[in-house]
């Protein structure tokens, strides 16, 4: 089986340390839950929710940019289902050199043999076009996200999708934990 990964939220527990950030930049009186729920929906979605200014925007990704991998840790288990896989590839928005940091800081670099990140010109997601690019270079069987948007583009391509931590209608295969991987998908 081949897997498209998302990375936030679906490989590594990212956001935990994103709501910190943006609580702390932004200084508004809003719950932690809330902070996270916006930003389940996408970073963008979030700035906007808020009203976030353009220099607290900059200050987000200025502190975003400095945290250590140690605070993105990778969700328990999820390193058995990409040993299962034959082949793992990645899209994110997030930039390649960030992404390669906290694969390099786990060891994982050698489970993933194709990446398409945030910095290398494919339009954002959910324009199908990256997953089309891996899908044709890897024959992609399943993708799995965070959010709806990640599966939106496997939705049009006709692959496969799983929603990890997320029960919005439309997925294949819905998982909540990765131990429960090889009971869920078939």
């Amino acid at each position: 089986m081949n897997i498209l990964w998302d990375f936030d939220g679906t490989l590594f527990n990212t956001y935990p340390a994103y709501t910190s950030i943006f609580k702390e930049v932004m200084q508004q009186d809003v719950t932690t839950e809330e902070v996270m729920k916006q930003l389940k929906i996408s970073f963008t979605h979030a700035v906007k929710h808020f009203q976030i200014s353009e220099e607290e925007y900059r200050r987000i990704r200025e502190i975003e940019d400095e945290l250590p991998p140690e605070q993105t840790p990778p969700f328990p288990g999820v390193e058995k289902v990409l040993q299962f896989a034959e082949k793992n590839v990645i899209m994110t928005h997030k930039p390649r050199k960030e992404v390669n940091a906290i694969l390099a800081h786990y060891g994982w670099e050698g489970y993933f043999a194709d990446m398409v990140a945030g910095d290398d010109g494919y339009p954002r997601k959910p324009d199908p076009a990256s997953y089309q690019y891996l899908h044709e270079k890897h024959r992609v069987d399943l993708i799995i996200g965070d959010r709806e948007l990640d599966i939106l583009p496997g939705k049009v391509l006709g692959i496969r999708t799983c929603l990890f931590q997320n029960d919005t209608p439309g997925a294949d295969y819905y998982l909540w934990d990765y131990k429960d991987f090889f009971h869920v998908i078939k």
